[in-house]
């Protein structure tokens, strides 16, 4: 029997959203070292990038709502345990190759992890009610992108092992993370579904439709703009901000994820809709400043850059798993919330592969330039859309749990 307190867990969970983030963008530093050491060229880093996003998805389309059947327990420390292994092949990688399926089981591990993670928080939060569960899942995500992008900066650039080292750092804490996982009950009462599970493809329920459209629009929208950031972010510094140390990229990185934290709790009551309308306008923002930044080589509009993608992250994450989190019912929580990390995911490893093959094709600022207009247009049509009246959440609190399949 689990001897955790509400509070234990709730933060346990938060932990694994964490982790999540942090094992994702554990490589993002790193990723000018793999092009210097071997001869990787944009094309196989981003790709490298988008198997991640790419892998989850199936495990998402998969596996998307097993935590609804089996328990929040079992399938986090899954996700737990393939976030482990792929640190630990990364760590000892001696050819490129292993990156790939490194880079495969981290998105393994996410894809089982963060749907139930997000529904977790929703379930062990003892007050302040979806609103903080919503909040405090966007300042964790932060957190471990902060995390991912300054430790490796610093061990890049001053410690021993420069491509191994951090990805030894992620597999300690995923092991800590694994541990206080276990001290999860087995079960969440009235989330589980009588239906034994099975595999099938996730779906999303009438009632629910509108809201889930509206939420993906947002997601999608922030991890398409953190796309560029994480992958080609340190190549951008490198290559066209003429930044040379490691640490310096990495805390410019980091400032979008630390305002990312900052803006997901700042505006843990704003409406979920205005939030994705002004994260839409803020993330549109960031785009023309990053060409802005990579066009005139300006560090110091790279950081205003961070600032603006941080602003418009958190604003679109928070108010479309807010949206979420208020109207799905418990026994489709993971499901629905595994729907739009399943569009938001596929859209990231999407865009990260064409910016790829478009800055191997013609280099990297014109690429930029040919994905920026994209890239906004997506944002400020996210703006418009949160704002056209709600449709979908009427009918969300009302769906029936459903019958066991005999």
């Amino acid at each position: 029997m689990s001897q955790s307190r509400p509070a234990a867990r709730f933060w346990t969970a938060a932990s694994v959203a964490m982790l999540a983030l942090w094992a994702s963008g554990s490589p993002t530093m790193i990723y000018p070292l793999y092009a210097h050491d071997w001869a990787m060229t944009p094309a196989a880093t981003t790709t490298l990038f988008a198997v991640y996003p790419l892998v989850l998805v199936v495990v998402l389309l998969v596996f998307g709502d097993l935590s609804d059947h089996i328990g929040r327990r079992a399938t986090l420390l899954a996700g737990v345990a393939a976030m482990f292994l792929g640190a630990l092949l990364f760590a000892v990688a001696p050819a490129e190759p292993w990156l790939f399926v490194a880079r495969a089981f981290q998105g393994v591990g996410v894809g089982l992890a963060m749907a139930p993670a997000s529904a977790a928080m929703v379930e062990f939060n003892t007050r302040g009610g979806t609103a903080r569960a919503s909040s405090v899942n966007t300042a964790a995500t932060a957190v471990g992108l902060a995390v991912a992008t300054i430790v490796a900066g610093a061990l890049v650039q001053y410690a021993p092992a420069p491509r191994q080292l951090s990805y030894w750092v992620v597999v300690l804490a995923a092991a800590v993370v694994f541990l206080a996982v276990r001290t999860l009950p087995r079960h969440v009462p009235d989330t589980q579904t009588s239906a034994r599970w099975r595999p099938r493809p996730i779906r999303v329920p009438a009632g629910l439709r509108g809201v889930v459209t509206t939420s993906a629009l947002a997601i999608t929208t922030a991890f398409g703009v953190g796309a560029v950031l994480l992958s080609l972010g340190a190549q951008i510094s490198a290559d066209l901000i003429h930044s040379d140390n490691t640490l310096v990229s990495g805390l410019v990185l980091a400032i979008t994820s630390v305002v990312i934290g900052i803006t997901a709790i700042a505006a843990k009551r704003m409406p979920a809709r205005l939030a994705i309308g002004l994260g839409g306008v803020a993330s549109a923002t960031a785009v023309a400043l990053l060409v802005l930044s990579a066009a005139t080589a300006s560090l110091p509009v790279f950081a205003v850059t961070s600032v603006a993608a941080g602003v418009g992250y958190g604003l679109l994450f928070l108010g479309g798993l807010g949206l979420l989190n208020r109207h799905a019912p418990a026994h489709h929580r993971a499901g629905t919330i595994s729907v739009v990390y399943t569009v938001a995911y596929l859209m990231q490893g999407i865009i990260a592969v064409l910016l790829g093959l478009e800055a191997t094709a013609v280099g990297l600022q014109t690429a930029l330039g040919v994905a920026a207009p994209v890239l906004i247009v997506l944002a400020l049509g996210t703006s418009v859309v949160a704002a056209l009246p709600g449709r979908g959440a009427a009918g969300a609190a009302a769906l029936p749990a459903p019958r066991a399949n005999p």
